[in-house]
């Protein structure tokens, strides 16, 4: 009759053992070495040093890493342009045109593409039709320079001008003189004309 199972019957796994000649593996392991292991590689059949280093390989290697480098270096690029100014240089907001005898009656446009201003010693006044009519979009401005017709949604800014000691006209465009909709003006503030 047999009794029941005793623990000197069962296999016993074999205790990892050391190698004494100090050559090899210097663990060997029994069962299922643990996954993600060289040994578990291994174990399954699988390579575990990776492709044969040809030359083929390293060409595909060297392609892959130079593709992965532009590919990064051009997004860095990209990134770090973000934040850059658009120009390397800010134009002054404050400057000589000249003398007010340099300009005739009417509109003058010279300093429209460098300075962002029109000189205007009377307003380009459309007798007629009673009004300053803007070339660009055809709003309606009265002498005053305050719009009345037309997609503009508020009146022209004036920027602050002065006579300089010498007798030109200084303009500061970082000082607009403006009227808001429904706001008390500014057009009359000192510095936002010269008298004539």
């Amino acid at each position: 009759m047999a009794g029941p199972e005793t623990d000197s019957a069962k296999p016993k796994p074999e205790a990892a053992k050391t190698s004494a000649a100090g050559g090899g593996d210097a663990t060997r392991y029994v069962g299922t070495p643990a996954v993600g292991t060289s040994k578990a590689a291994a174990a399954g059949g699988l390579a575990t040093v990776g492709p044969e280093p040809t030359e083929i390989n390293r060409k595909r290697r060297r392609l892959v890493w130079v593709t992965v480098t532009g590919f990064l270096g051009a997004w860095f690029i990209a990134f770090f342009k973000f934040f850059l100014p658009r120009t390397l240089f800010e134009l002054s907001t404050v400057f000589k045109i000249g003398y007010a005898s340099d300009y005739v009656l009417g509109v003058d446009t010279k300093w429209q593409q460098k300075y962002r201003i029109w000189v205007d010693r009377t307003p380009d006044w459309k007798a007629s039709e009673n009004k300053f009519k803007c070339p660009c979009h055809g709003s309606g401005y009265d002498s005053e320079g305050v719009n009345f017709e037309g997609p503009a949604p508020r009146p022209m800014d004036r920027a602050h001008v002065e006579l300089a000691p010498d007798g030109q006209i200084i303009v500061d465009t970082s000082r607009l003189y403006q009227w808001p909709k429904g706001q008390p003006t500014h057009f009359s503030d000192p510095g936002s004309f010269l008298p004539v």
